[in-house]
């Protein structure tokens, strides 16, 4: 695939991601208009990461920008809309209307062909983890208080599959994968809440339970896997074959109230 199907393989994981929020996290809905897609969280006001927007159609965004904020206003929420880097108009209109570029997450992708079963015989770990489990994990690997990540996306969808990784019986690591419609070749794994605590990074928990999701969505007949990488996180998939296509940035409009909530994004 050229590096815009990538761009636009993994705009569609977000798209799939964020309705999918909206419709399982407590109080929140969503907001779609033809090629935008907006997930409304009250519940966690201040974590624009689940009052997000995923759009295919610039002009639409635009259009209906007013119309947005608006609501997102309306719930007190801070919001971020994902831009693909080659769409930098986009970008340009959004700072143009008060949104400030916070974060440039890399958009991760790769063919899964064969895929070798990796050995985790050494690791105390699960491909059936608790959802309270990866809870909690991503909730103290961002730094944030106890219940947030509960709060941001209530149940998960079905089909999802979680691994996590103990350490001492301690749930330490943490998967998070969710299949959708790929490209015509086959299903997209996507990847979603990869979080190690602090006092077992180093130890090559993520990127064992990496290598072992794509093996088992390679067995379930996906085509493709992708991802939306932090710089700390990057690395933790480029071992395990995925290749960066870019940045999309998060254009985020935060309300003065909730200045004070903004929070670094974390590793993985």
């Amino acid at each position: 695939m050229e590096r815009s199907d990538w761009l636009e393989l993994n705009v569609r994981a977000l798209a799939d991601w964020f309705r999918s929020i909206a419709g399982r996290s407590p109080a929140a809905h969503l907001l779609e208009f033809e090629g935008v897609v907006c997930a409304v969280s009250p519940l966690v006001p201040g974590r624009s990461v689940f009052n997000s927007v995923a759009y295919s159609d610039p002009a639409s965004l635009e259009a209906h920008h007013a119309e947005i904020a608006a609501a997102y206003a309306e719930a007190g929420c801070a919001w971020t809309v994902w831009v693909r880097e080659d769409d930098p108009e986009t970008g340009e209109m959004l700072g143009s209307l008060g949104h400030t570029l916070d974060a440039q997450p890399r958009a991760m992708g790769t063919e899964l062909g064969a895929v070798e079963e990796p050995d985790l015989s050494g690791l105390d770990w699960t491909p059936e983890g608790a959802i309270e489990d990866l809870f909690a994990i991503n909730d103290r690997a961002y730094g944030w208080a106890e219940g947030t990540w509960r709060a941001g996306l209530g149940a998960l969808p079905e089909p999802s599959f979680i691994y996590v990784a103990r350490v001492d019986r301690v749930a330490a690591a943490t998967v998070l994968t969710t299949d959708h419609p790929g490209l015509g070749a086959g299903p997209d794994c996507s990847v979603w809440c990869v979080g190690t605590l602090d006092a077992a990074r180093g130890k090559g928990l993520a990127t064992a339970l990496m290598h072992r999701a794509i093996f088992d969505a390679q067995r379930r007949g996906c085509a493709t896997t992708t991802l939306q990488a932090t710089k700390l996180g990057r690395p933790v998939y480029e071992r395990v074959g995925y290749r960066d296509f870019g940045a999309i940035g998060m254009w985020e409009l935060r309300p003065p109230e909730l200045a004070a909530d903004a929070q670094p994004k974390p590793a993985a």
